[in-house]
């Protein structure tokens, strides 16, 4: 039965560390899941969640960090000694190892890379530090198995055995020459059905994909969702096999990302959570404020440009919400179906295609809701005239912002700035000042004011 944290639970948690019932905390805790040790850390006050963590055993604690929020886990970082944080990186891949030390102040980095015992391992952690995050080689972890071409078939099963040790999922076993350059992969089955004495070399399967430590993650995730694999190897630049990705680090990254994107597609410039201070919300928010604001002063000067037009013809300004509206929801539509199309990698083929695509897409679209418009006007009595401006100023706004919510993203993407800027404020802005100029010069056109 799947362990739940109730309140009493924490509860009992709470009045166990206030007591300081260790023994009896240690007991509780130690059948737990580490997942859920990390449920119940998050609904402790920050002494109560320091206190467990130096309380109880590293192998489950650091396990337990790594599920928790990362605001709350730099607060407690920030209340362990450098050689407590050092064990706890001890007893993490190697990949969470180095996403904890990036999250330290760089002389606190460095005193704690100092502390740890195994060299290896911290060799290990500054080498993932020098790579990019958002990189094959930052998100890889160095813990895998490897056998080499020429071992035999026992040596190999001897040489996994002890590999395998610091391995917690054994994804795959791939297959190297002499100088490590990666060769292709092991087939469990075919390793245990061939002769002890047989070479590696002629039992593996050569096939093999994998990254390069340059490759962008949203490529990696791109491979691996493709060929559905729970993990692939990543190389240097000179082939040679330094490390892995795995399932679970790319569903986080694509996690971290789709979370980016959508603030970004809601007007926030950058990573904030709720509980983050006043200063830092309004960091994020103000700038795409300040965007709406200068938009909406361009819709006004607009409108002042057509002061004579609307004392003429005053039922215009009741219809301008509703074309900056239809503009900006159009705008969004486009845009978002292309965003989502370039992070899938689907976006191809020639741009003409798709501008005639999006026309075409417009024109059922605008046409109909020209139409309703008509209809509208006939049973609300307005003029045939009137009507017909309306539903055709919507009809070639409907074109634009398709227009711009289709290419401002692609255009976005080619200069590598994210495209998701365009689902937001940016698009919306844009398309209701694009929208208002167009209703009013098209309005002028056929009304002859």
């Amino acid at each position: 039965m799947q362990f739940q944290v109730s309140n009493e639970f924490i509860q009992q948690i709470k009045h166990l560390i206030k007591s300081e019932g260790d023994t009896s905390l240690q007991d509780m805790l130690s059948e737990i899941h580490f997942a859920d040790v990390a449920e119940i850390i998050s609904e402790l006050n920050l002494s109560e969640a320091t206190y467990l963590i130096k309380l109880l055993d590293s192998e489950k604690t650091s396990e337990a960090l790594m599920e928790l929020e990362e605001d709350f886990r730099e607060r407690i970082l920030e209340n362990l000694s450098v050689k407590e944080i050092a064990e706890e990186l001890e007893e993490m891949d190697s990949d969470d190892a180095a996403d904890v030390v990036a999250e330290l102040p760089n002389d606190r980095a460095e005193k704690v890379i100092a502390e740890i015992e195994d060299e290896k391992r911290a060799e290990e952690i500054k080498e993932l530090l020098s790579y990019d995050e958002d990189t094959a080689g930052g998100l890889m972890a160095k813990e895998l198995v490897k056998v080499k071409e020429t071992w035999t078939v026992a040596g190999c099963v001897r040489e996994m055995r002890r590999q395998a040790e610091n391995v917690t999922r054994v994804h795959s076993i791939y297959v190297v020459d002499k100088q490590g350059k990666l060769k292709g992969r092991l087939s469990l089955k075919d390793l245990l059905t061939a002769p002890a004495k047989t070479h590696i070399s002629d039992v593996y399967i050569p096939n093999v994909d994998y990254v390069d430590v340059d490759t962008e993650g949203e490529e990696v995730a791109r491979v691996m969702q493709k060929y559905d694999l729970e993990a692939i190897p990543v190389v240097d630049h000179e082939g040679i096999l330094v490390g892995r990705v795995t399932i679970d680090d790319i569903v986080d990254f694509i996690k971290d990302e789709a979370e980016k994107d959508y603030q970004l597609a809601a007007g926030i410039s950058q990573d904030v959570e709720a509980d983050d201070n006043i200063w830092e919300l309004t960091r994020a928010r103000l700038p795409w404020l300040i965007l709406g604001l200068f938009g909406g002063l361009g819709s006004v000067f607009i409108m002042e440009g057509y002061e004579e037009a609307l004392a003429k013809y005053k039922e215009l300004f009741f219809f301008t919400p509703l074309i900056a509206a239809m503009a900006g929801n159009v705008g969004v539509q486009s845009s978002a179906i292309i965003v989502q199309g370039l992070a899938n990698d689907v976006v191809k083929g020639s741009l003409f295609n798709r501008l005639l695509k999006e026309i075409s897409l417009s024109l059922i679209s605008g046409v109909t809701l020209g139409i309703l418009v008509i209809i509208f006007g006939f049973f609300n009595g307005m003029e045939f005239l009137f009507s017909f401006t309306i539903a055709i100023s919507m009809l070639f706004v409907i074109i634009v912002a398709a227009l711009i919510g289709t290419f401002v993203p692609i255009i976005l993407d080619k200069r590598g700035i994210d495209p998701a800027i365009a689902t937001g404020p940016f698009i919306t802005t844009s398309n209701d000042i694009f929208g208002i100029f167009l209703f009013f010069s098209i309005a002028k056109l056929i009304l002859s004011f």
